[in-house]
């Protein structure tokens, strides 16, 4: 089964309510972060959020760029 990350423009990666239960999130050392049940679920990419790895809306007052080269892209 295949699960999609959704990279959202100048935002957070978001993993859907459907597919958050078959994701496995850990910190650094391997801990389970747990994930809000039946809920979206949105990463911070921007680095400025409280509580990270979470977004909180941080990205729209930092001014983040979030421009991603697809791998496509990057092969030329």
């Amino acid at each position: 089964m295949s699960i999609t990350i959704k990279v959202n423009t100048n935002g957070p990666l978001m993993i859907s309510a459907a597919d958050a239960p078959s994701v496995n999130l850990t910190d650094a050392d391997g801990n389970v972060i747990p994930l809000p049940e039946g809920k979206n679920v949105f990463l911070c990419r921007c680095g400025a959020s409280s509580r990270k790895p979470f977004c909180d809306g941080a990205h729209k007052s930092a001014a983040f760029d979030g421009t991603c080269v697809t791998a496509v892209q990057n092969l030329g």
